[in-house]
């Protein structure tokens, strides 16, 4: 992967951003880690989603995620502006769902706070990753450190991300959402639809079919966009549903700005489970 020209502003993310290949460009990616029972990979890199899919359907592997460390970031920021860059805007994974945008905050501090800024993107997938793919359209046209992050952080204020999973236990245990809430969803075998709130999995409805779900997916979705927006759809495990969800959202919304389809990163992935499916809308500003 390239670096920035010297000069400009370099932008961060991580590996929950599941930028489609193609759209990296210069864009620095550090990636979170999994841990599938005794083995330990690099998330995106070592292990992808349809490996964690069958760790997941393996009952007898203990799946678990790990942030990256402060000092990982620290060693790309420093490569990053010792190679030229004008400055370092580093976007990242809600700061409620993971521990990934403090530890590049650490990093900042330790590396220089006036030239690496750190942005909570309040989301995960893409929309994490619209947010980053602006803040380097920016950085690219010349921006200053300034406008590049707000650049991300306009993205951050208009995201929506709304999803659905077959169960809540994955999220509960992971300590992401409630335990009474997760509760509901297994006792009255509903189909729950949850979304983000300031960066935070809140449950939005309950639904009893999987195909209910992608329908009311559509709903909130359409309702969100306005005229314009930029779309991503996510799954783990479902392709078939993924495509008819992108359908569905092609055919309500003809004039959607981009409409991106993909699996969910690892890390994400061990958190929502197996049959997780879920719409990014970014309306334009």
């Amino acid at each position: 992967m390239s670096d920035s020209s010297p000069g400009r502003v370099a932008v961060v993310t991580d590996s929950t951003a599941d930028l489609p290949p193609g759209t990296v460009g210069t864009i620095r990616v550090v990636p979170l880690e999994v841990r599938l029972g005794d083995r330990v990979g690099r998330d995106g890199v070592d292990i992808g989603p349809a490996e964690l899919g069958a760790a997941i359907k393996d009952k007898r592997l203990d799946v678990q995620t790990s942030r990256p460390t402060p000092a990982a970031f620290a060693e790309l920021y420093r490569e990053l502006l010792d190679g030229g860059a004008r400055a370092v805007v580093s976007v990242h994974l809600s700061r409620e769902l993971s521990g990934t945008w403090d530890a590049a905050r650490l990093a900042a501090e330790e590396v220089d706070p006036t030239r690496v800024r750190v942005v909570d993107s309040r989301a995960m997938g893409m929309g994490l990753g619209y947010a980053v793919l602006a803040a380097d359209q920016a950085a690219e046209a010349g921006a200053d450190p300034a406008d590049v992050e707000a650049a991300a952080t306009s993205v951050a204020v208009r995201c929506k991300v709304f999803f659905s999973v077959d169960d809540l236990d994955r999220l509960r245990r992971g300590g992401r959402i409630g335990a009474a809430a997760a509760m509901v969803g297994t006792v009255l075998a509903m189909k729950p639809l949850l979304h983000l709130v300031d960066g935070r999995i809140t449950a939005l409805e309950k639904v009893r079919t999987t195909a209910r779900a992608t329908q009311r997916l559509v709903e909130h979705a359409v309702a969100a966009a306005g005229a314009h927006a930029d779309l991503a759809v996510h799954h783990l495990g479902v392709p078939d549903r993924a495509a008819d969800l992108a359908d569905r959202l092609r055919e309500r919304l003809p004039d959607a700005s981009r409409l991106l389809v993909s699996e969910i990163s690892a890390v994400i992935g061990a958190h929502v489970g197996v049959g997780a499916l879920g719409v990014v809308v970014v309306p334009r500003g």
